[in-house]
């Protein structure tokens, strides 16, 4: 049978809760970047999910409810403001399974990894992984092994190639980076050492977010999306790369 070949766009965006840089929250800010980006896929990192608070932190319902096309998956990291707070993804593609890891270490605050399995193609689907690590050293150490062990990356039923995307929250190239470059292709080939920093938004300095992949899957492009709009609306900018699972056309 012959499988055309796909193209799609994925995006990871910490969104700080939906504050600003001016330290005021607002869902509606983060929402016109979001339509900027033209993603396919939607991978959010820091979203509060608070349908009884105040509009404030609100933040899942009221994103989720400006694309109403999208498919949405919600993974709880821990419980906040009276709801749950986590990681977001949202995707034009059917959704065909959905799991939350636990990658919390010692007493650093709560981590976790939105496990996605999206069907691509009536035949085909990808695995994507939308990862928020930890800030400290040994935390993501202790971290990306977990990460790469059987309950997670080299789970033994996966079906399809794996993308890891999302806030590694590594400005260097540690352990974290060279592991999964080991195991994965990156972006960071084709972005250049200045164009990669996606922090602070405002003046970004630091290259936090990134997007590992696996053949037979092409990233065609990768850039940071500095606007105006983006640079104000969170405390990161977002991370775009845009893909091509080959056919046998």
């Amino acid at each position: 049978m012959n499988k055309r070949s796909v193209q799609f766009r994925i995006a990871s965006y910490n969104t700080h809760k939906c504050r600003g840089i001016h330290g005021t929250v607002s869902p509606d800010r983060v929402i016109r970047v979001i339509e900027d980006l033209e993603a396919d896929i939607l991978c959010l990192q820091e979203i509060v999910d608070a349908e009884g608070g105040t509009g404030r932190y609100d933040q899942a319902r009221q994103i989720s409810e400006a694309f109403p096309k999208l498919n949405v998956a919600f993974g709880e990291t821990r419980p906040l403001h009276g709801g749950r707070y986590g990681n977001m993804l949202m995707t034009r593609f059917p959704i065909e399974e959905t799991r939350t890891h636990n990658i919390t270490k010692s007493k650093r605050e709560e981590r976790g990894v939105l496990q996605c399995a999206i069907q691509v193609d009536k035949d085909r689907r990808i695995n994507v992984f939308n990862v928020h690590l930890g800030t400290g050293y040994i935390e993501r150490r202790r971290q990306i092994e977990v990460l790469l062990g059987a309950e997670i990356l080299a789970q033994p039923d996966l079906r399809g190639p794996r993308i890891v995307i999302g806030d590694f929250n590594e400005w260097t190239r540690g352990l974290t980076t060279r592991l999964l470059q080991e195991s994965f292709q990156s972006d960071r080939p084709i972005r250049n050492r200045r164009s990669a920093r996606t922090y602070p938004g405002l003046l970004p300095i630091l290259s936090l977010d990134h997007c590992y992949y696996e053949a037979p899957l092409e990233m065609q492009s990768t850039k940071i999306w500095k606007t105006r709009k983006a640079m104000i609306a969170s405390d990161h900018l977002p991370l775009i790369a845009d893909f091509r699972l080959p056919g046998n056309e």
